[in-house]
């Protein structure tokens, strides 16, 4: 996650200098579609850009800002990509990923999009540049950059939802490592056993004193009766009659 941070930051870094250059990035649009003579429609994809970097640009400076512009869209594809790879994610982490695949493509109509507050881009247009022609393609970047970060966000309260998910015990069980099973297995039966073993000693050993206990109380009840009168001594002689 650290490394998809660290390459996130670069990307806004460029793109901040990009947006630096904005008017450039615009003009250079806009000498690319008359040498193309495209005036109409709008610029509304990636390879369309592509298409006026590869054969309509003559301009070094032109040239410099459409491939700056192109570069920061590969890098955010492959970022896109790779945190693919990092988490299998939820609903949301995954819908945010498809969303940001969908934008990237350079087949995708991004005539209709729009960045909104904070970002500016549209903000530095006509009122004819951006509804026309050029405000899909500059609200492309702060709008991938916006869903990646919420992608980075949901994503780190991933583990902290799934453990407030389950119970504390299930948690740490389920938060070890699958090759701990066996020796935790071990752990958990020796116990057992020796609880079962010391039960069933005990419960003889009660069994025992129980007995011993009631061969006790029994004596005892007889010597009680027998000094009580009770029961007559066979070998006392009879008394005289008065």
């Amino acid at each position: 996650m650290n490394d998809i941070k660290e390459a996130l930051r670069n990307i806004e870094q460029k793109y901040k200098l990009f947006l630096q250059q904005q008017f450039t990035f615009i003009a250079a649009l806009q000498h690319t579609r008359e040498n193309a003579y495209d005036m109409i429609r709008p610029v509304a994809s990636i390879s369309q850009v592509q298409s006026y970097l590869d054969h309509h640009c003559y301009n070094s400076t032109d040239r410099r800002i459409l491939n700056m512009f192109l570069n920061i869209c590969n890098d955010l594809s492959k970022l896109c990509h790779k945190l693919e790879t990092v988490s299998s994610g939820n609903n949301i982490t995954n819908d945010i990923l498809e969303r940001c695949k969908l934008l990237l493509s350079h087949s995708n109509d991004l005539s209709t999009i729009r960045a909104k507050y904070p970002h500016d881009a549209v903000n530095h247009l006509s009122c004819d540049e951006a509804k026309n022609h050029y405000g899909g393609v500059v609200s492309l970047i702060p709008i991938v950059l916006d869903y990646m970060k919420e992608w980075a966000a949901h994503t780190e309260k991933l583990p902290q939802q799934v453990l407030r998910n389950v119970s504390s015990g299930r948690a740490v069980s389920e938060s070890r490592a699958p090759q701990d099973a066996p020796s935790r297995a071990a752990i958990s039966q020796t116990p057992l056993s020796v609880h079962l073993e010391a039960q069933t000693s005990a419960s003889h050993k009660d069994n025992i004193q129980g007995q011993g206990s009631k061969h006790v109380r029994k004596k005892h009840l007889n010597d009680t009766e027998n000094h009580s009168g009770k029961l007559k001594d066979p070998w006392k002689p009879p008394g005289r009659h008065a």
